[in-house]
């Protein structure tokens, strides 16, 4: 039996997904990087060969339509196969020889990337790494559409059923003001010690902010009025005696390098983050991931030990 032609390219598969996640014609022909005019004709004759519309078109944002939702989401599945499809035959021929698009937490990025990225580079210098920083919820969603190839997150239940490789456990220490009474303790902390204390933490979006907030709030410690956007704002509030922090011990060597603030680790129970890099199961790049998250692991261990 012959087999019939698709009604469709992968590029027009493209322009339509594009349009969808751009809510817009012109955004989804800049990220395409094509006339706009051209695209809308594509997504025109896909919606004229399938006898379906995918889009409403009028004033504001371009919505799908019920039909085209699903037309999107099947779209995606098929794109993402043929991504992998793409990375297999590259793996094929050489496995470090390609670009890696990896997506990296800001509690994490300005630590890691620097020990780690001229490693990289010395150990595979045919491999293109191209590292994205942004919060775990945007990064998550950009892996499952296929924009980035993996991501470097703390593990949860979002990343369980993902092959991964973990990096290592990051402990969360206390940070507060020399002036601070608990500063002044020797001993490690205990998560009881944090009953009443007002806790500087991050704003909201990052993962760090959550399990931190977890463990205050089971300990009786009260969230401060002020909300960081960064572990550097954090650390330069904490050292005002405003407040107290947690920090991951990743980013200490980095923020604290001026011994603002005295630092106390907790004890056994303590809280912490278990960091790893992650990927689609689909993936077609599975042999590369897996040696750059061997080499992500040392360098991690280098930093916690």
């Amino acid at each position: 039996m012959p087999l019939a032609p698709f009604p469709f390219t992968l590029r027009q598969l493209q322009y339509v997904v594009a349009v969808a996640d751009q809510r817009s014609f012109r955004g989804a022909a800049e990220t395409c990087r094509v006339a706009q005019p051209s695209l809308s004709a594509q997504v025109a004759e896909v919606e004229s060969q399938i006898c379906v519309q995918l889009f409403e078109r009028g004033h504001g944002p371009v919505r799908p339509t019920e039909a085209g939702g699903a037309f999107v989401e099947h779209a995606r599945a098929v794109l993402l196969g043929a991504t992998a499809l793409r990375d297999t035959t590259q793996t094929l021929r050489d496995p470090f020889q390609r670009t890696l698009r990896i997506g990296v937490i800001p509690t994490v990025a300005p630590y890691l990337l620097p020990e780690v990225g001229p490693a990289l580079r010395k150990k595979y210098p045919q491999l293109s790494l191209h590292w994205v920083e942004e919060k775990t919820g945007v990064l998550l969603q950009s892996l499952h559409h296929g924009d980035l190839d993996a991501v470097i997150v703390a593990t949860g239940p979002e990343t369980a059923a993902l092959p991964k490789v973990v990096l290592g456990k990051d402990p969360f220490v206390f940070a507060a003001a020399p002036n601070h009474p608990l500063a002044k303790r020797k001993k490690p902390i205990e998560a009881a010690d944090l009953d009443g204390e007002r806790v500087l933490l991050l704003d909201d979006g990052h993962c760090f902010r959550d399990q931190a907030l977890s463990f205050c709030a089971r300990h009786g410690a009260e969230e401060a009025g002020y909300r960081a956007t960064s572990l550097q704002t954090l650390v330069q509030m904490a050292a005002s005696g405003d407040a107290v922090t947690l920090l991951p011990n990743l980013a200490l060597a980095v923020e604290n390098r001026r011994e603002t603030l005295v630092v106390r680790a907790f004890g056994p129970r303590g809280p912490s983050r278990t960091l790893a890099l992650v990927w689609r199961k689909s993936s077609g790049a599975t042999v590369t991931l897996e040696a750059v998250g061997e080499a992500l692991q040392r360098a991690v261990r280098k930093f916690l030990h």
